[in-house]
């Protein structure tokens, strides 16, 4: 079964032969691979590109192991290139190298090779690009199956795929396979032995039990406020486990430099600044998360609103946490501050919108409590309330757009409706 992933093969032909290292940056097993060994390598041969003219090195495969010493891969590579024409070089979990840098330095200077990388390390990458690199890497950031992904292969509805999406996520390998048997043992069997074998081992963790309980803890909790110090206070209230807040800090930065989870920021809206802390983590995979309960605490609503934020990161939005601040009177009828919370602020240049994610909206009371937020807004951005299951998008009387999440995911330009 063939995954096709247009809309991340477009972004990266559109940066073709742009003098850049590109460098295309994502959880393990979300698809890197595939998309430039197989779906960018065809669309290069189909483009009248000669095979001879594609050098492709893996090193995280065995027989590749020898290249992760820049001493031998250099040579090799400047060894294919043998006349004026256009040679593409594809290197996966580029971090995986030595001395990745001053190696892709080096073929950048070569005239006529055209360089893209993969790398599962935010961090490791992103800094060292910066830094190295001046403004020569151009980063492209690949998520796991958008639900829309998902359905272009799923064999039923979008109600059935709608299940299996929330329960097993978007990895493509756990969508190609079988039963539900084979996807709850592989996603917990890649959880324990990629995911967080591979941050212990790059960060040299010496508590294990203490990052596993961390994950417990976000997976049971996704889209709360939370931060190093309320972590601090639950491992000791509820774990009887006493973690300094800086380790968990710690831990909280190799799990977003993994891509296993995202930290969301809090925006005052009306202030337009942001704070500091509290923040929202979510679960770049729902099926990992589900893995790491053992597929228990299955709450939709929450579910929902993950998978939400997953999709506008994939769109290409800025996601921030909204907070809008007002006053109001307390039953004495004194005034009091209170904050009231918008799921998303989304930012891509000009454009903003606030979206609040609401599972069921029943009654006209449950209406209200959910637009209360984004009527209190005060600028003219389009305000949006993504429901479990509208007949169809339509704006309420507060000028507030209501879709459902099927509507959302599967329209590309749902948006802009």
């Amino acid at each position: 079964m063939e995954i096709k992933r247009d809309y991340y093969l477009n972004k990266l032909t559109a940066k073709q032969h742009n003098g850049l290292i590109k460098v295309v940056t994502g959880m393990r097993r979300c698809g890197k691979s595939y998309l430039l060994f197989n779906l960018f390598k065809d669309y290069l041969i189909e483009n009248n590109v000669a095979a001879d003219h594609i050098i492709e090195v893996a090193f995280d495969s065995f027989e590749n192991i020898k290249y992760q010493d820049p001493e031998v891969l250099y040579p090799f590579i400047k060894e294919q290139i043998v006349d004026k024409e256009q040679y593409y070089i594809i290197l996966d979990e580029i971090q995986l190298l030595g001395k990745f840098e001053s190696v892709l330095n080096g073929l950048m200077r070569i005239p006529n090779v055209d360089v893209y990388v993969t790398g599962s390390n935010a961090k490791f990458l992103s800094k060292d690009i910066i830094t190295e690199f001046r403004g020569r890497g151009d980063e492209m950031h690949m998520n796991p199956l958008s639900f829309s992904e998902f359905m272009s292969v799923y064999d039923g509805n979008k109600y059935d795929g709608w299940h299996d999406y929330i329960l097993y996520g978007g990895l493509p390998s756990v969508v190609q396979l079988q039963n539900a048997e084979q996807k709850i043992e592989y996603l917990k069997n890649i959880f324990e032995e990629t995911y967080i074998n591979d941050i212990i081992g790059r960060h040299k963790v010496k508590n294990r039990a203490e990052l596993e309980e961390l994950l417990n803890i976000l997976s049971s909790s996704i889209g709360s406020l939370t931060n190093p110090r309320k972590l601090e206070a639950t491992f000791k209230s509820v774990k009887r486990v006493t973690i300094s807040a800086k380790t968990i800090n710690n831990y909280l930065d190799y799990l977003c430099d993994s891509f296993l989870i995202t930290a969301a920021h809090r925006y005052d809206i009306k202030g337009r600044k942001y704070i500091g802390s509290p923040m929202k983590y979510y679960f770049t995979d729902i099926g990992l998360r589900n893995a790491r309960i053992n597929f228990r605490q299955l709450e939709e609503t929450h579910t929902m609103e993950n998978i939400i934020y997953n999709e506008l990161l994939t769109r290409g939005y800025n996601v921030d946490v909204g907070v809008v601040i007002i006053q109001q009177r307390d039953s004495a009828g004194k005034m009091m501050r209170k904050q009231l919370e918008v799921d998303f602020v989304c930012n891509k240049g000009s454009k903003r919108y606030y979206i609040q994610s609401a599972y069921s909206m029943p009654t006209a009371e449950k209406m209200e409590q959910e637009q209360r937020s984004l009527v209190k807004i005060e600028d003219s951005f389009k305000k949006i309330i993504i429901t479990k299951d509208t007949p169809a998008p339509t704006y309420n009387e507060a000028g507030i757009l209501v879709m459902s999440v099927y509507d959302f995911l599967l329209n590309a330009n749902s948006l802009e409706q």
